[in-house]
């Protein structure tokens, strides 16, 4: 099941945000979108979350800001079963395009998201900190209106 998020959710999400995620976000910033409507997403299977997003709209734009799957869950569906229905809020509040940035070396999610029609638009150099330095985020677009 895929429902909006509600405050007491964060311990739930941030610990999928930790062990998801080399450089999670931090609990202050994943609470303040917990606090807007619309924003945060989980994903649950028999009674526990195993999945989460974080989406904003602008102007007509959707934003995929952060996406995880438990990594024990990954590898079944769930993330673009996750992304489906990300996709579907975007186009409920009324996003015409939806953006992400994806760390170049994320080959699966690269594979998931052009599964499903995003196109790469451009290069943020050394956007990502990573063990060894920075790494590129590239960025990926989709068009919801056809």
């Amino acid at each position: 099941m895929i429902r909006a998020a509600q405050p007491q959710d964060l311990a739930a999400i941030m610990h999928i945000e930790r062990r998801a995620h080399a450089f999670p976000w931090s609990e202050q910033v994943m609470q303040q979108f917990l606090q807007r409507p619309g924003s945060a997403w989980v994903l649950e299977q028999q009674g526990e979350l195993v999945g989460h997003a974080v989406i904003r709209v602008i102007a007509g734009e959707g934003e995929l800001l952060t996406i995880a799957i438990h990594p024990e869950q990954q590898g079944q569906g769930l993330g673009l079963q996750l992304l489906q229905a990300i996709l579907q809020q975007f186009a409920q509040q009324g996003a015409e395009q939806c953006f992400l940035e994806v760390r170049a070396s994320n080959h699966s999610a690269i594979q998931l998201y052009e599964k499903l029609g995003f196109a790469c638009a451009g290069v943020r150099k050394d956007y990502y900190p990573c063990a060894q330095g920075r790494e590129d985020a590239w960025i990926y677009c989709l068009d919801l209106s056809a």
